[in-house]
């Protein structure tokens, strides 16, 4: 048998065309896969696949290693199974942690999601006209309260005016860029 020969599983093809070897592996498997198959499901969380992957290697051990197959009676190779297929289990766990985990092809939930930076630029020049169809007065404001970060207060101190006039006329100035630009009606507050 080969590295690359699944391992036959005790049918009928078993008995064609097989070594000694492979006869025995298969014996193996038999007599001892589900004693390794449960521990393993339990050293892998329940993840069958894993826990069947690591059987196959397990397998795979003993076949390289025919010494550990033939040291004493059969039974006795059981402990050596175990053991091989624990730090099997081990090794695997820590090569995935050691790795980042995995990620699929959705977008993680805290994940800031950016857009194109051609589109970004077009967006900008579509706000940078339609400010410039305001009035002096809602551009202004506007400016001062969303584009420079400036609060209600520092904008009426700045302007000179109440600030419910500030309130006023950033909400006019809202709703004017609205009707210039419906793709972009989301309110940012």
């Amino acid at each position: 048998m080969t590295a690359g020969t699944p391992l036959i599983h005790g049918t009928a093809a078993a008995t064609r065309g097989t070594t000694t070897a492979e006869h025995e592996l298969a014996a193996l498997q038999r007599e001892h896969g589900r004693p390794l198959f449960a521990l393993l499901l339990r050293l892998c969380d329940g993840d069958r696949q894993r826990a069947e992957d690591l059987v196959q290697e397990t397998l795979v051990r003993a076949w390289q290693h025919p010494e550990a197959l033939h040291a004493g009676d059969f039974d006795s190779v059981r402990p050596w199974l175990l053991t091989v297929a624990r730090r099997l289990a081990i090794d695997a766990r820590r090569a995935r942690q050691a790795r980042p985990p995995e990620t699929g092809d959705a977008i993680a939930e805290d994940a800031r999601v950016t857009g194109d930076h051609a589109e970004r630029a077009a967006a900008m020049l579509d706000v940078r006209e339609a400010v410039k169809t305001l009035t002096p007065a809602h551009r202004d404001v506007l400016v001062l309260v969303y584009f420079r970060g400036a609060s209600v207060a520092e904008a009426a101190r700045t302007l000179g005016i109440p600030p419910g006039t500030v309130k006023s006329r950033a909400y006019y100035a809202l709703r004017a860029l609205r009707r210039v630009l419906p793709g972009y009606a989301a309110d940012p507050h």
